[in-house]
């Protein structure tokens, strides 16, 4: 029988085969192994359940799955439990893992009370059905259901559909969740005029932060009279603390290439790319097989499902340059050229790769497009709020107890995503405001968690949805020193072409440095307000203009604080060296010694379970005895 997909039947036997593996008679060991699962341990933890699988002579398999998104729980191992549920397990180590199983094959069950959460039923996205696992027994139904957790439980996974629970290697398990119904629908139901008319009203705007119409980028191409055209995948996620295209490429391949095929076919492209930062090994690694297994199964080369439309996808990898996010350094830079920037217009969807007609989507949209030609605009208009419709990807990390990876209607209140799903602060020091947007973002106080997240209402206060990075910050972090920091970063990214944002750069970021050590000048906070408004406004590309945010979004909601650096010569949170005094709160302080320990000036002193003392003439305000302080004692004078 041949591997070609051609017809809806072929690849149902596809999905089939796919199910087999995804839904086994056997018990099955699912283990999280994306880059956050493997940094936490994963290979370990594998390694311990293959030998313990054998040591206690198990009808088991053991396999690999992507990222589900709790990466505070990480090493996370899920058990398909034979005539039970799913059962995850988080911060699995090699000597719990045997512990599980030794239970498992003593008593057929797992414990209870060890177990994260259960599913009782996965989603089957695309096609709308749902499959249930057999009843809980054995103890199992303590275990509570994983839509319960706070962390879950407003989360409406499209994008991570098949995330964390498919193996990213198989394709058979890709399209027995649903995978290439979409495309199908698509190339042989409907012409391309149709499909962007579908996108369009799904309402799906770019996840790549600009927010433009999907369909109408599309459109603009298809209307061009031009033999080649390019369909590019932008997957150069580039931003500190974000890492939801990683994932998603780690954990369900096909998600993307569906899109990119459909996406292509739209437009009338026959060649793709996709673009990955060298950063993300893993990432291209997965990529690059799954365009293998989908050229094997016809889903990729010529002819695609019997049709007259062929498409070939390759991977093209980035140097990591954070500039090459941006559509028209993309471009140079697949065409090997430099990855600088060029004016606008002509937009690439009018003159792009190779002076052709070019659309270029990022990672999560292009795998939002799946589900919307199999299962229709009104359904997927049914998420989110008027303008923005559907789910977003954002990575949550900071000061907050759940972090990982969250999918979201767009247009649910700030505050949800920080106190609800992030669990609120992760420590005793109160929750100050989020970055949202990454560098080229800003950062929105804790007064204003009650703004929706969606593309206009972020802008509306001075901050953007960006690609999706969410960080939160807590009172212990400066708001200057965040600034600076920010500002490093897009300093050294700037590809320099432009004189506002390689001169203007550089000075904001001299003016900050002087600020946080102590040594600012009286005109410097104005002097700073007005380079940001040129950067802002006089810059070449996207780079440029949104450097300034970070530094504009403090000084509108924090300027409390770079008085204080100014005027008063000292650092209310403790971070600028020359500006702090640490003192130890006696009324605070438990004696535990933690700080004399970590001190490496010797300037603590103190009795054992007595209040302990800081000689601030010895002290190098390292800040190390505050980091280890278990009860917030170590505080600025």
């Amino acid at each position: 029988m041949s591997a070609f997909i051609r017809t809806a039947d072929d690849l149902e036997r596809l999905g089939a085969a796919g199910a087999a593996t995804l839904y086994p008679a056997t018990l099955k060991i699912l283990i999280g192994s994306a880059s956050c699962g493997l940094a936490a341990g994963a290979r370990e933890v594998e390694a311990a359940a293959l030998d313990a699988v054998k040591e206690f002579k198990l009808d088991a398999t053991v396999s690999r799955t992507g990222c589900i998104g709790f990466c505070q729980q990480e090493p996370l191992v899920d058990f398909v439990c034979p005539d039970g549920p799913r059962v995850s397990f988080g911060n699995v180590t090699p000597a719990k893992m045997r512990q599980l199983l030794s239970h498992f094959a003593q008593k057929g069950t797992l414990p209870a009370e060890m177990a994260l959460c259960r599913f009782d039923s996965e989603e089957n996205v695309p096609a709308g059905q749902t499959h249930r696992y057999p009843p809980s027994a054995n103890g199992l139904s303590k275990v509570p259901v994983w839509t319960s957790l706070d962390f879950y439980r407003q989360q409406q996974r499209v994008i991570l559909r098949n995330c964390g629970s498919i193996d990213p290697m198989s394709i058979g398990e890709a399209v027995a969740r649903g995978a290439y119904r979409g495309a199908l629908r698509a190339l042989t139901q409907m012409k391309p005029e149709q499909v962007i008319a579908e996108v369009l009203a799904s309402g799906l705007r770019g996840r790549g932060g600009a927010g433009f119409p999907t369909g109408r980028k599309w459109d603009f191409a298809r209307q061009r009279d031009s033999a080649v055209k390019y369909m590019v995948c932008n997957a150069d996620e580039g931003d500190p603390g974000a890492f939801m295209d990683r994932s998603v490429m780690e954990s369900d391949p096909h998600a993307v290439l569906e899109g990119l095929l459909i996406g292509a076919y739209a437009i009338g492209a026959r060649h793709a790319f996709i673009y990955v930062r060298s950063e993300y090994p893993l990432a291209v690694a997965t990529m690059q097989h799954a365009i293998e297994q989908a050229q094997t199964h016809g889903l990729l080369g010529e002819n695609i499902f019997g049709s007259d439309f062929s498409l070939k996808v390759e991977v093209r990898k980035g140097a990591g340059a954070f500039v090459c996010g941006e559509e028209t350094s993309l471009i140079a830079s697949i065409e090997s050229r430099s990855g600088e920037p060029r004016s606008r217009p002509p937009y690439p969807a009018t003159q792009g790769l190779w002076g052709q007609p070019t659309v270029i989507n990022n990672v999560k949209t292009l795998s939002s497009v799946g589900p919307i030609l199999a299962r229709g605009a009104a359904w997927y208009a049914g998420h989110g709020a008027e303008g923005n419709r559907g789910t977003t990807v954002f990575s949550l990390v900071g000061a907050v107890k759940n972090t990982g990876l969250v999918e979201v209607p767009l247009g649910i209140p700030l505050r949800e995503m920080v106190q609800r799903i992030g669990g609120g602060a992760s420590g005793k020091r109160p929750i100050k405001g989020v970055q949202t947007g990454g560098p080229s973002g800003g950062c929105i106080p804790a007064s204003l968690f009650d703004v929706n997240v969606d593309y206009e209402k972020l802008a509306a206060v001075g901050s953007m949805m960006g690609s999706g990075g969410m960080i939160v910050i807590d009172t212990g972090t400066c708001m200057v020193d965040l600034a600076r920091f920010f500002l490093t970063f897009t300093t050294e990214e700037s590809c320099g072409k432009c004189a506002p944002c390689r001169e203007g750069t550089q000075q904001m970021l001299r003016i900050l440095t002087r600020i946080c050590a102590g040594q600012a000048q009286s005109d410097d906070v104005d002097t700073l307000t007005q380079l940001a408004v040129t950067v802002k406004a006089a810059s070449l590309c996207g780079l440029g203009s949104t450097a300034p945010n970070p530094v504009l979004t403090a000084l509108r909601y924090f300027r409390d604080e770079f008085d204080a650096h100014v005027r008063d010569h000292k650092c209310p949170s403790g971070v600028c060296r020359n500006l702090t005094t640490f003192v130890i709160d006696a009324h605070a302080c438990i004696g535990c010694g933690r700080c004399k320990k970590v001190c490496a000036v010797d300037a603590i002193s103190g009795e054992a379970k007595s209040p302990h003392g800081i000689d601030s003439k010895t002290c190098t305000r390292c800040g190390a005895c505050r980091s280890v302080c278990p009860v917030e004692a170590v505080v600025p004078a």
